[in-house]
């Protein structure tokens, strides 16, 4: 009976209820206590496998949490309690690649993190954590089986660059994180995948082409990014995701 954890973003705010739905599967909510507060999951019963669904912007209020101010201790440490067989983080990204629209799903094969702050459950303790392989091959390769037969070509071997945020990153930055290898860039999964790291789970990531990178919308290079677009864009891909979700459950 195998056990995912799943951390969702942009977009992706009703992806337990749309797991649910497409699953005829029923869900629950609750609460996981955490040094660095309390992270509302809910609970997704597909067929005898269990999903627990993380949306890491989570707030108390109507406002939805920017990526700069998000405690990603607090959502891992929840993912992590219950006690996966895989973690699976759900990215949306701006696009580098001509190859790689919005609307398209790939996997990420590697991350370039330059966010600014330090993320560590080991803060009194120095405890240094490999990320050779920061991605599972086995899940991976299940999540591109299952998007090549929806989207015939399918990316997957994205190195994945995140910047602070929360604004939109500029032409240049765009430009010299593509000489550094990116092929995508967004704001959270350096992040996630440090943590994930320190535990030593297995970890995949879905990169959801949302936008097109700064000044590399084709014929268009001054299109600015928009906000609402980049959400709608991402909800979207929904469906795509839940079915690599299903895949993954039947293939672990």
């Amino acid at each position: 009976m195998p056990r995912m954890a799943v951390l969702c973003g942009t977009g992706m705010s009703a992806f337990a209820s749309h797991l649910a739905s497409a699953s005829e599967s029923e869900s629950s909510t609750a609460r996981v206590d955490s040094e660095w507060g309390q992270v509302p999951v809910t609970l997704v019963s597909v067929g005898v496998d269990e999903v627990m669904v993380i949306d890491r912007h989570h707030s108390d209020s109507d406002s939805r949490t920017p990526p700069h101010r998000i405690e990603h201790r607090a959502n891992v440490h929840a993912a992590v309690s219950f006690q996966p067989d895989l973690i699976l983080s759900i990215n949306s990204v701006g696009s580098m690649r001509e190859d790689f629209p919005p609307g398209a799903i790939g996997v990420a094969a590697d991350v370039l993190d330059l966010a600014e702050r330090p993320w560590t459950f080991h803060d009194e303790h120095a405890k240094h954590a490999d990320r050779t392989s920061c991605f599972d091959s086995q899940a991976s390769e299940t999540c591109v089986g299952v998007l090549r037969s929806i989207q015939g070509q399918v990316a997957g071997d994205l190195v994945v660059a995140q910047c602070v945020g929360p604004q939109f990153e500029t032409p240049s930055e765009i430009d010299a994180l593509e000489r550094l290898g990116a092929d995508v860039v967004g704001m959270t999964l350096g992040s996630e995948s440090r943590l994930v790291a320190e535990h030593g789970l297995a970890h995949a990531a879905l990169a959801c082409s949302s936008n097109w990178a700064a000044g590399r919308t084709p014929g268009f290079p001054g299109a600015e990014i928009d906000h609402d677009a980049v959400d709608e864009m991402a909800a979207s891909m929904r469906g795509s995701v839940a079915e690599c979700v299903k895949a993954l459950l039947s293939s672990w």
